[in-house]
């Protein structure tokens, strides 16, 4: 085992994933120490926080020597989310008792693009059994909490990996998004990040998730470490079915010119009519002061939708599909999934799924499909919008629970996300940035979209808000 100094450890801790990719560049820290220091800052702050469910230091220490110095993130230490994506000998369960023996035997093509770029895997962050939740608190992991205070939520379902990059334990954390999974935890913990634009990152093996409404990214301590993972990480294979344009040069040289005038619309009503704590709508409006000093042309704009009904129609769609995945797991698992198996809202989502006929089936997609495209189109005239992540402060820790059995009045909670899920259906870039902090401590995150594609804009706008109003020195009470 590398000797770590306390000086390595704080290094450690303030840096981004480029920062420290640039000492290994420099030859002034070995890739091993970077894992070694990862180990010790999560055994530190995992007990108190629970976001790190597997501990994977050996696969970390043995890729350590074969790592190319010169890649982009050469000896980052890493977590995967505990959801979906195969790393070869990691754990994949799920979070669910029914997956809690799997282990992934091949690499997802986005886990071939993290090796070359020099990441390190160390350790699977938590999420909620599934993913459906905008909370971390697997019955099988239990809850991960929240650095900045321990008895409200972390978010979901990417909690795991934002409490751990917001408390230092590493400085990227894998994450994915279907209804603000992404963005959601990032705004409750305090980091950055994106859900990118519909396929901008492959999902093979798989060629589709709810028809476009999954994404997989990351979350990050910085704008430019978020460009750079998207540089390490974008692309279409052939035949995928979304293919979006691509830039002429990379996102993180993108990230680094400041944009030109933009037009800004921004809301601080949310589309479902419900009511927005007064700190996150007085956080919006401070943003939005800004960017007119800025130079930019700013004017409130609300969202034409019907947000219930677009997510009543959103989360049915999404039960066939995950039905559908539950009987493709089951020859991976030797028998079918049941009620025992499984969270009782799981269960309730696989049963929706099997109950619903093809012609309904096709209707949702179809009229999912027509909601994205008036999104569009009411927001076309806008090159950045922005509203807040949340309509509320991070909810106590059991506020949103999956032992519930009626599946529409656990969706019908949701409703701290109703900015989030509409560009899940619009398949536009949508980015949750640090911008605030309640009286309470309590940090709260904007949310800026994009048009289609243009990612570019949007990293570009946030690292210019990130030097206007900067949020590198806010650190939890629980740190590295």
């Amino acid at each position: 085992m590398a000797a770590i100094t306390e000086s390595l450890l704080r290094t450690y801790a303030e840096s981004d994933g480029l920062g420290l990719a640039q000492l290994v560049h420099k030859g002034e820290v070995a890739p091993i120490e970077l894992v070694e220091a990862a180990v010790i800052t999560i055994e530190k702050l995992n007990p108190a926080l629970n976001a790190v469910i597997h501990k994977l230091y050996d696969m970390g220490r043995d890729a350590a020597a074969s790592v190319d110095r010169e890649s982009l993130f050469a000896g980052v230490p890493y977590l995967l989310k505990e959801l979906a994506t195969s790393w070869n000998g990691a754990p994949n369960t799920n979070s669910s008792y029914y997956l809690k023996d799997v282990v992934a035997d091949f690499d997802a093509e986005v886990v071939t693009r993290l090796k070359r770029a020099g990441f390190l895997l160390v350790g699977k962050s938590n999420a909620p059994e599934n993913g459906w939740s905008i909370t971390t608190e697997p019955k099988l992991y239990g809850a991960t909490v929240n650095p900045w205070k321990s008895d409200i939520t972390a978010g979901g379902s990417s909690g795991g990996s934002c409490a751990a990059v917001a408390s230092g334990m590493v400085p990227i954390a894998e994450s994915s998004d279907a209804a603000g999974s992404i963005r959601v935890p990032a705004s409750c913990c305090g980091v950055v990040g994106l859900k990118p634009s519909r396929g901008r990152v492959t999902m093979a093996p798989f060629a589709d998730v709810w028809h476009g409404g999954a994404y997989f990214l990351a979350n990050t301590k910085t704008v430019r470490d978020t460009a750079a993972y998207l540089d390490a990480v974008a692309g279409a294979l052939p035949g995928d079915p979304y293919q979006p344009p691509v830039p002429d040069r990379s996102w993180l040289d993108l990230s680094r010119e400041a944009p030109g005038k933009l037009r800004i619309g921004y809301s601080v009503t949310p589309p479902d009519g419900r009511a927005i704590d007064p700190e996150v709508k007085q956080t919006l409006l401070e943003t939005v002061k800004v960017l007119e000093g800025l130079g930019h042309d700013v004017e409130e704009h609300n969202m034409a939708l019907d947000a219930d009904q677009a997510w009543k129609t959103y989360t049915h769609m999404s039960c066939v599909q995950t039905a559908a995945i539950f009987e493709w797991l089951s020859a991976l698992v030797g028998r079918p999934a049941t009620k025992d198996d499984v969270e009782p809202v799981t269960w309730a989502i696989i049963e929706r799924g099997r109950e619903t006929s093809g012609i309904r089936h096709i209707s949702d997609v179809e009229a999912v499909r027509q909601l994205g495209r008036s999104i569009c189109l009411d927001l076309d005239a806008y090159d950045v919008y922005l509203t807040p992540t949340l309509t509320q402060l991070p909810r106590p820790v059991g506020y949103y629970d999956m032992s519930m059995t009626d599946l529409d009045a656990y969706n019908a909670l949701w409703t701290d996300g109703v900015f989030t899920f509409p560009f899940n259906m619009s398949g536009q870039p949508a980015m949750s940035i640090p911008l605030g902090m309640s009286k309470g401590g309590v940090p709260i995150g904007v949310q800026a979209v994009g048009r289609y594609g243009d990612e570019a804009t949007l990293l570009a706008m946030a690292s210019v808000l990130e030097q206007e109003m900067p949020w590198k020195q806010r650190h939890p009470p629980i740190f590295a």
